[in-house]
């Protein structure tokens, strides 16, 4: 069985690499509670939040007129921290207030250095608060910093390091483990779960990667655009993971055999 002194473990890839399988085993293994990717939300990462400063939060929630349920509901689920509000975008909020919000949701608009500081206060905010819970994560250590550094600011790897190195400096009080599922042919790995995945997925990503600044800066296009950027991603992940002062472990493609993957995995814990 796991030991007990596991209290964090992160399992990062690529798409399609394996992470929730990945994620799901350990956390059944170790009787630690799984926390996937788009799930709500994550104790160490601003999911789909928005960051607001006083006025435009007392804004967000004028715009919920006189519905007590919702305004009371708006607050709940909102967090205040040194930096501001942070609030969930909600479905079941009004399509005003969604608006309103996506000016400042945190991934995808705000400038580099606001949300900068906002994914380092909420990392300090677990790290701080975890108490006697046990987590495993998929992703966010690599795959959510490296998607904003490199991927929507064009940054270089040395610069996403240093970000990545910041959480690592955190979170490393907790003595995390973390699992990197390394795909060998990543365009194969693509082709395998479209059928699962579908046309639109695949359509939404490759324009992601492809119209990013970094893949603008490097003139990609189509499927074959995204793979490439995938690719150095991928190389440069593996770069930062093995020079982070945590303890890691790197499996080459495990969904050719779980049992395998499974097995090294046990025998790290």
């Amino acid at each position: 069985m796991c030991k007990e002194k596991e209290r964090l473990i992160i399992v990062e890839g690529l798409p399609s690499a394996g992470k929730s399988t990945a994620a799901r085993f350990l956390a059944a293994y170790c009787g630690m509670t799984c926390v996937d990717e788009g799930t709500g939300h994550h104790p160490a990462d601003w999911e789909n939040h928005a960051l607001l400063d006083e006025d435009t939060f007392r804004q967000a929630v004028s715009l919920l007129g006189d519905d007590e349920d919702a305004v009371r509901a708006l607050c709940s689920e909102t967090e205040y921290a040194e930096t501001g509000y942070f609030v969930p975008i909600a479905n079941w909020l009004p399509d005003a207030v969604r608006a309103l919000l996506m000016q400042y949701k945190i991934y995808d608009v705000l400038p580099w250095a606001e949300q900068r500081a906002a994914m380092l206060e909420k990392w300090h905010m677990f790290a701080e608060n975890i108490g006697s819970e046990r987590y495993v994560f998929n992703c966010v250590l690599l795959q959510n910093p490296m998607c904003e550094t490199m991927m929507r600011f064009n940054q270089t790897q040395s610069e996403s390091a240093a970000f990545i190195g910041e959480i690592a400096e955190i979170i490393r009080p907790l003595d995390p483990l973390v699992v990197y599922l390394q795909t060998g042919d990543i365009a194969a790995c693509m082709q395998r779960v479209l059928p699962e995945r579908g046309a639109e997925w695949l359509r939404a990503v490759t324009d992601y990667h492809c119209g990013s600044a970094y893949g603008k800066a490097n003139g990609l296009h189509g499927f074959d655009g995204y793979i490439a950027a995938l690719r150095e991603r991928q190389r440069r992940e593996l770069a930062i993971l093995a020079a982070l002062p945590l303890r890691s472990i790197v499996l080459s493609d495990p969904q050719n055999d779980w049992d395998a993957a499974y097995r090294t995995l046990t025998a790290q814990l």
